[in-house]
């Protein structure tokens, strides 16, 4: 019984006693009135009161769930199906911890395909719609979904530009480079009929569905048609097709004899993390499946899959013929006619005794199961790299959140830092941040440290401090940061940095290896000597993979800004030049070229531009024009040293 309930509390006790009898939803919540967990029930009262009876309900969940309720809302409806419904938005909307929650279907991948344009093609989308259109997904993976995008331009070479570029590339009369490698059909030029063009639009659709054996046949007899009319170019080309197409089905593999479309599901459980695997069975052709992961489930298995099952079809995604469970399902006669509604034939939810659906559905458990086992073997891993972190860097626990920052410029222009979050020992993407830096002097990445770490600590109400700061850099950089940390009087958080050991050599001191791997230094406050960790150590290679990606997004907001500083005026880039020294340059050179091929003198010659200021612009634009003035321009990132907001 719930601790109102024990303790005799009349409230819950008669509202329990008093709830009607029909179908409905039912939501638990606790002292804060936030909902812990939202139910459906064909008799709302028998379902709610064996909650609260002593060995009347025994699922995993009970133990943790019911002795946190404290109130109870019910709302009524006039048949199962539609608390199904109403349970499915209600989940969403609340988002309850004791409910398992699918993410939703605008966070996968799809390809989508509308027919009713006048050359259709595939396009990515993460968002299925009712618009007429046809989708195929979600794919979990999208290098999964572009592979699948590749193999089908080749054997079903439909156009991928745009709808502008359509039309651009037929004013010009000319097709684009997709055509001259076989990826393209060029309906732009007319160089196909828009007869042939569909029949390529529906081979591909029937392709995708699993139906490859009507689409041989078609294409078959097409084949045969045009030898007929002795046009054996097109028949060569259906040839080619048809082989293409019986390759990649043999790469399939054949699970079963009857050629009936099937979702096959298993689930696999070790205490609260679970994992649910979907086979797709079409025609009798496994084309693949998906695994999701779900923890701190505190559900039962039937639960689990009632409540997957209705949000992994919740979408307009393509229904098959039968749903393979390995549990039985109390609502599975509202969820199977929800289902037949919804794509106008019968769809028949089957948990399989014996027989080939048996096998089908063993097939999905071994998958969900060995799914599982390596997901905890990660788990395991990354715990036992947070405990060798916590010995390396002299930590009092093991960090869980790790910020790692990074600064790239050119030359002292276009400064930018990168932050890179490390959650769990997963990269956090919603986290990241890249920043322009505005303040810190050209080249002076102290300075630009300071700066980015100021803008960071400035944050810290809304955006929690994390367990470690890792920069990527040497001791002045630690300084730098330890520093500014004792000027903000903010103490805790943990400081370290990482470099590349160099023999110290000038002018370009070379980077130090030790059996054939680059030897790193690591820097850590109050300790006076760096520490040079294993190269080959679980924690050594945690920390360069973070310090590796934050050097990626930091290179990668430096050359989109590059990229923008060729599509519009590059003297927005420049220090220290803002709109009063760029018109002045603009007046008294007449136009931005004659601004790049300025000498100092010229610049420096100019109403409002100092000599200090030539030198900058030069520097600046002969960086970017890959010119060398005094020693070599350093790449992004090179003298030291972004989803995603810009701070």
């Amino acid at each position: 019984m719930s601790a109102r309930a024990r303790d005799g509390d009349p409230g819950l006790e008669e509202q329990v006693r008093e709830l009607p009898t029909e179908p409905g939803v039912y939501l638990f919540k606790g002292a804060d009135e936030r909902v812990l967990y939202v139910g459906k029930a064909q008799s709302l009262r028998a379902r709610v009161r064996s909650y609260f009876v002593k060995g009347g309900d025994g699922r995993h969940q009970v133990h943790f769930l019911v002795p946190r309720i404290r109130d109870l809302e019910v709302v009524v409806t006039s048949s199962v199906k539609e608390a199904l419904l109403l349970e499915n938005q209600l989940i969403k909307k609340h988002r309850p911890r004791f409910n398992v929650r699918l993410r939703d279907d605008k966070n996968y991948l799809a390809l989508r395909l509308d027919p009713t344009v006048p050359y259709p093609r595939f396009t990515e989308t993460r968002r299925f719609q009712r618009d007429g259109a046809v989708y195929f997904g979600p794919y979990t993976s999208s290098g999964a979904m572009r592979e699948t995008l590749s193999t089908l331009q080749r054997m079903f070479p439909l156009r991928t530009c745009s709808d502008a570029g359509l039309e651009s590339y037929r004013r010009r009369g000319r097709p684009c480079i997709e055509h001259s490698i076989g990826r393209c059909v060029a309906p732009c030029c007319r160089l196909i009929s828009d007869r042939d063009y569909r029949n390529l639009v529906d081979g591909a659709v029937l392709f995708l569905r699993g139906r490859s054996r009507e689409l041989i046949g078609s294409l078959k007899r097409d084949m045969d048609d045009s030898s007929a009319r002795e046009d054996f170019e097109v028949a060569a080309r259906l040839r080619d097709r048809i082989d293409a197409i019986e390759r990649t089905v043999e790469q399939q593999s054949m699970v079963s004899r009857h050629f009936v479309d099937r979702d096959v599901f298993g689930l696999a459980r070790d205490d609260t993390h679970v994992e649910v695997q979907v086979l797709y069975v079409r025609q009798g052709t496994l084309l693949g499946g998906d695994h999701h992961a779900f923890n701190n489930v505190r559900i039962s298995d039937e639960e689990v899959l009632a409540s997957f099952l209705f949000q992994f079809y919740s979408s307009d995604r393509e229904l098959p013929r039968e749903v393979l469970v390995p549990e039985a399902i109390e609502a599975c006669g509202a969820l199977a006619e929800l289902w037949s509604e919804r794509s106008g034939r019968a769809v028949r939810l089957i948990r399989p005794q014996r027989g080939e659906r048996r096998r089908l559905l063993e097939m999905a458990g071994r998958n969900a199961r060995l799914a599982l086992a390596e997901r905890m073997r990660r788990d395991r891993s990354s715990e036992e790299t947070a405990r060798e972190l916590r010995q390396l860097l002299r930590l009092e626990r093991p960090p869980r959140r790790i910020e790692c920052y990074d600064i790239s410029h050119l030359s002292g222009t276009l400064h930018v830092a990168s932050r890179v979050v490390f959650l769990d020992g997963k990269p956090d993407k919603n986290a990241y941040r890249r920043y322009k830096l505005r303040e810190s002097p050209p080249g002076d990445d102290y300075a630009a440290m300071r700066e980015v770490l100021g803008r960071r600590l400035a944050t810290l109400e809304r955006d929690p401090p994390p367990d470690l700061i890792l920069l990527d850099g040497g001791k002045g950089h630690l300084r730098a940061v330890e520093a500014l940390l004792a000027d903000l009087a903010i103490e805790g958080i943990p400081l370290a940095a990482l470099a590349k050991e160099r023999d110290g050599a000038a002018p370009n001191p070379r980077v130090l290896r030790h059996a054939g791997s680059k030897r790193e230094k690591l820097f850590l406050l109050g300790v006076k000597d760096p520490i040079l960790p294993d190269p080959a150590g679980a924690a050594m290679l945690f920390l360069q993979r973070l310090r590796d990606e934050s050097h990626r997004f930091a290179i990668r907001y430096h050359r989109e800004l590059r990229r923008k500083a060729g599509l519009r005026s590059i003297l927005d880039e420049i220090p220290g030049v803002g709109p009063k020294k760029r018109r002045a340059l603009l007046r008294g050179l007449g136009s931005l070229e004659a601004v790049k091929r300025a000498s100092e003198d010229e610049l420096r010659a100019l109403a409002g531009i100092s000599s200090a200021d030539a030198v900058r612009i030069r520097r600046f634009l002969a960086s970017l024009a890959g010119l060398e003035l005094g020693p070599a321009a350093p790449e992004p990132g090179g003298t030291r040293g972004s989803h995603d907001p810009v701070e």
